[in-house]
């Protein structure tokens, strides 16, 4: 289970809902409904984080909560 924070929000534009993870720099993913969305954004993050440690990035610790969201 993932503990980085997600922003989720309608988009008009892709007619769909969009799961944003701020802690980690381009991680997104869409779904047609909410849960469908934060579905997607789970895997998308554990993609994420082995692809940046396979290239020997650093992975940031989840903070939680961000004050600018």
């Amino acid at each position: 289970m993932t503990k980085y924070e997600m922003i989720i929000y309608w988009s008009e534009e892709d007619q769909a809902y969009i799961a944003e993870v701020p802690e980690l720099p381009g991680c997104m993913a869409d779904g047609s409904n909410y849960q469908e969305a934060v579905k997607n954004a789970e895997i998308v993050i554990e993609e994420w984080i082995t692809t940046a440690r396979e290239l020997g990035h650093n992975v940031p610790d989840p903070k939680g909560r961000l004050l600018f969201a």
